[in-house]
């Protein structure tokens, strides 16, 4: 456990590692398996890859500054809980009858080249029918099921670290 937790390089090269890892995944769903993404899917997606960019300039930036270290941990967390709301809503719109499915969105290239950035925004966080469309799944978890779990992972993981953060900092 040791090994994981107690260096700040290695904290931000695990959680960059986690987003490349579930980058790909998504990726790899989208241009070989052919599944077109939805609105609340690009926005999770968002989440992931500011958790990589977070991470990313962790590892840039000199980690012995302890508060600087914690900022960049819970910059992290709110990234994780943001997607995990996502993931959430997401959910949500999967588990309602057919009945009570929002109406289908058009395109988002189309939103973006039609609509203000704020009603887009606003569009997509609430979601349409599109997003409750359940177009893969594994062992009955659905994509949005699955990056809760990867979000949860590493809020667990961010916990961690910060719960072990002063003895961490002692150590470099």
């Amino acid at each position: 456990m040791e090994l994981i937790t107690k260096n700040p390089k290695r904290t931000f090269s695990i959680l960059l590692i986690l987003s490349l890892g579930m980058m790909s995944v998504a990726l790899f769903m989208e241009h070989f398996l052919q599944l077109k993404p939805c609105i609340l899917c690009y926005m999770q997606r968002g989440a992931v890859i500011l958790i990589g960019v977070i991470s990313a300039l962790g590892l840039m930036i000199n980690s012995k500054n302890i508060n600087l270290y914690k900022v960049m941990i819970s910059s992290v967390l709110v990234c994780v809980f943001s997607g995990a709301a996502l993931s959430i809503r997401q959910l949500y719109l999967q588990s309602l009858p057919a009945d009570l499915v929002p109406s289908c969105a058009p395109d988002i290239d189309y939103l973006f080249s039609t609509l203000p950035f704020l009603e887009v925004l606003i569009l997509a966080f609430s979601g349409d029918g599109n997003c409750a469309e359940v177009l893969w799944s594994f062992m009955g978890i659905s994509i949005p099921g699955w990056l809760l779990i990867g979000f949860v992972c590493i809020a667990v993981y961010c916990f961690l670290i910060l719960k072990n953060v002063n003895e961490i900092h002692s150590h470099i």
